[in-house]
């Protein structure tokens, strides 16, 4: 038997709510890949933050559990948060390790005892945007630039900044530099290409990658498997 996926677009600008119900028996999940993204998950009794992954991720599903998450929009997590994105990278961290002790403990305990935890941890990610204000413009403009393939230096003069800052509020935003988010951008450009039908070395063209062979290296380094199994 399979998972019970769904996603739908939260009140979080930009982010998404997803629940997911992992069937009993069932084999290994398929890994989390790179997406530049941070989210904050609950499952029955637990909540933790998935932080910004630069490989592919073991899913970590338990059989005959629930889950729901919230996947914030690439940057915007840290702010939400309060914990910069590097120190998350790559790891799965309890919310109690990350805030103090009892706000983690009620927000938890709010979420167990709701009719449906995913619209109770909505609220919370509602709650948490409102308090850190609006997300910083400069940080869209970054992931925008180079989701449009531009380069790193051409980035920052988008962006307003020299590459060394461009760096430094790359770590604290995205949880790695700007090369390494290009990258996750252009592989999530890739698979949605793939994953639509087109062609592999369209899609490498298409993706701004140097032609299919560069797709194919990429794709295996950053997921450990072949574009054609993703697809």
């Amino acid at each position: 038997m399979g998972d019970g996926y769904e996603e739908r677009d939260c009140r979080v600008p930009g982010a998404v709510v997803w629940t997911r119900t992992v069937a009993s028996g069932r084999g290994a999940a398929a890994p989390v890949l790179p997406d530049g993204c941070m989210d904050l998950i609950w499952s029955e009794g637990r909540l933790f933050v998935a932080g910004p992954d630069t490989r592919a991720h073991p899913a970590g599903a338990t059989a005959g559990r629930t889950y729901a998450g919230i996947r914030f929009a690439p940057g915007t997590a840290p702010a939400y948060l309060g914990v910069p994105a590097h120190e998350l990278r790559d790891s799965r961290a309890e919310l109690a390790d990350l805030w103090r002790g009892a706000d983690a403990r009620r927000l938890t305990e709010r979420v167990d005892a709701a009719a449906d935890p995913a619209a109770e941890l909505e609220s919370a990610a509602v709650r948490l945007a409102r308090a850190a204000g609006p997300p910083d413009p400069l940080l869209a403009r970054v992931v925008s630039a180079l989701d449009a393939g531009r380069g790193i230096a051409e980035t920052a003069e988008h962006a307003g900044l020299n590459t060394r800052l461009l760096h430094r509020r790359s770590l604290v935003a995205f949880g790695y530099g700007p090369k390494t988010l290009a990258r996750v951008l252009r592989l999530q450009r890739a698979l949605a290409l793939a994953r639509s039908g087109v062609p592999f070395a369209e899609t490498a063209v298409r993706a701004g990658y140097t032609d299919q062979a560069h797709l194919s290296r990429d794709v295996r380094d950053l997921t450990g498997v072949t574009l054609r199994r993703l697809a």
